[in-house]
């Protein structure tokens, strides 16, 4: 019996230190590659939250944003100064409505699971693109998605054609160059730390498209906290 209780208390031991250990990566992962907490401005309307969260999308993210890695396919935040941040844990409140605008200036990628086509978790089940409202895109036009899994929240980004005229080569894209406009209201919820995601392999150079920037806190994934 003795035996057993020590058997009981190391397992006990190790999955509280395994426990631990995760955390701090996951903590570790939130601060690295440049990607210390962007916190969005809040407004009052009516006595709820409210937030206007603007990101774009860039094919690559270049060299003033990301020196080691200019190549790499990224995600930026734009600030209440309208400057573009390279921030992908972004601190909003909770029960709080999110009006979110997404400048997407990357080409097509295409997506793996046609499901993600369908935009899902949003207000409406459907987003403004450039203006049209929209439930469903081709998936072999789609660029990126922006996803929250924990709300079931999933849109898909329209890429910008190969055809298309002045396209952006590195971030920061200017308005004028080519891209879409999607635009989209969510709602989060209770407290909590979740993570944001892209769904598309668009990781061109790595193994099926899903290493490097997309598996990197601070360019294709991140966090929602919710405070």
């Amino acid at each position: 019996m003795r035996a057993t209780g020590f058997k009981v208390l190391g397992v006990a031991v190790g999955l509280a230190a395994a426990a631990v250990l995760i955390g701090l990566y996951v903590s570790k992962l939130t601060t690295d590659n440049g990607s210390k907490a962007y916190t969005v401005p809040v407004q009052t309307q009516g006595g709820h939250k409210v937030v206007d969260l603007q990101i774009e999308t860039v094919a690559a993210v270049g060299p003033q944003f990301s020196p080691a890695h200019p190549d790499y396919v990224s995600y930026l935040v734009r600030d209440a100064q309208g400057k573009w941040l390279r921030r992908t844990v972004w601190r909003l409140p909770a029960n709080a409505t999110v009006h979110m605008t997404i400048y997407n200036f990357d080409g097509a990628s295409g997506l793996r699971n046609p499901l993600y086509a369908r935009p899902q978790g949003i207000d409406g089940n459907s987003f403004m693109l450039d203006g049209k409202a929209t439930d469903f895109i081709n998936p072999d036009d789609t660029s990126h998605t922006f996803a929250v899994p924990a709300y079931g929240l999933v849109v898909p980004l329209t890429g910008v054609a190969d055809n298309a005229k002045n396209q952006c080569g590195y971030a920061p894209c200017a308005l004028s160059m080519a891209h879409h406009t999607i635009t989209f209201t969510f709602h989060t919820g209770k407290v909590g730390h979740y993570r944001w995601q892209c769904f598309v392999p668009c990781a061109a150079g790595w193994i099926d498209g899903f290493g490097g920037p997309m598996q990197t806190i601070g360019y294709m994934d991140g966090f929602l906290d919710v405070i």
